[in-house]
């Protein structure tokens, strides 16, 4: 007699499940809609000539170079304070762990004019002014990637941390059982791991600093050609009544951050289902 293997029946689904689903399509396409309406309005606000003729501008040109240099330099900053920091809040346990835990996050729940004000009068002690007579930081680039490193690092902790917490910190032991040193463990067997992560952390840091417009104002200034960033760009246009240009660079970011949000994590995508863990 032959062995008869049952199949499990489909699932039906109660009545009461498409009103749930429902519901929840109701809301996040509420949330989704929104968003695509500010970026269509600003599309449909502006127009080719008006986002050229920002293009051509000597002083967004500045804006655009100085942001691009100061957001990749604020990412390489984040990533290489981020990664120490996460695996170490993730690995260690010690006293006064919470009190730590709790200034990490500081940047992400202060109003970002108050991390701009605290760098300003930080910067207005005696060490530091001593410091800034030769190399200056206040109201110069410096202090731009300053200002975008203080908030965008405090993300790129939360994704490190996040992403070391699902490593297994038994791969470790086990490459410690063969031989390895602590630190051959975490370049050859975490690390690896952890790519994507890294790879998501990069990207969260460059668009955060891309953004970033509070701490600049007030650390860096807003002065043209200097200190003039793409979010300071759009408020200097504003001040002056330039809305079409304020459209224009403010659709110019919208551009790059989707941009860069899409072939990064498409990038670090690819990359791992090449390189499976």
């Amino acid at each position: 007699m032959s062995d008869v293997v049952s199949r499990p029946s489909p699932q039906r689904r109660h009545p009461s499940d498409r009103v749930f689903f429902a519901c929840l399509f109701i809301l996040s396409g509420t949330y989704v809609l929104l968003l695509a309406a500010t970026v269509l309005a600003d599309a449909f606000y502006t127009t080719p000539g008006h986002l050229w003729r920002a293009l051509q501008s000597p002083e967004i040109q500045h804006a655009i170079r100085l942001s691009l240099l100061s957001c990749t330099l604020t990412t390489i900053l984040s990533l290489w304070v981020a990664v120490p920091v996460g695996y170490l809040m993730t690995r260690l346990r010690f006293r006064g762990q919470a009190l730590v835990d709790a200034l990490l996050d500081i940047p992400i729940v202060l109003p970002p004019l108050v991390i701009g004000l605290s760098l300003l009068i930080l910067f207005q002690t005696a060490p530091l002014r001593l410091l800034e007579r030769v190399f200056p930081v206040t109201y110069a680039v410096p202090s731009i990637i300053l200002a975008q490193f203080m908030v965008a690092c405090a993300f790129a902790v939360r994704t490190m941390r996040a992403t070391f917490e699902q490593i297994s910190p038994r791969h470790e032991q086990v490459a410690l059982t063969l031989g390895c040193t602590r630190a051959q463990a975490f370049w050859m067997v975490v690390l690896p791991s952890a790519r994507r992560g890294i790879v998501t952390a990069a990207t969260l840091a460059w668009a955060r600093a891309l953004g970033e417009f509070g701490p600049i104002l007030v650390f860096s200034g807003a002065t043209r050609m200097k200190t003039e960033v793409l979010p300071t760009t759009v408020y200097l246009e504003l001040s002056v009544g330039n809305l079409e240009a304020a459209v224009a660079v403010s659709l110019l970011m919208i551009i790059a951050a989707v941009l860069v949000l899409v072939l990064i994590r498409g990038w670090g995508l690819d990359r791992s289902l090449h390189h499976p863990f």
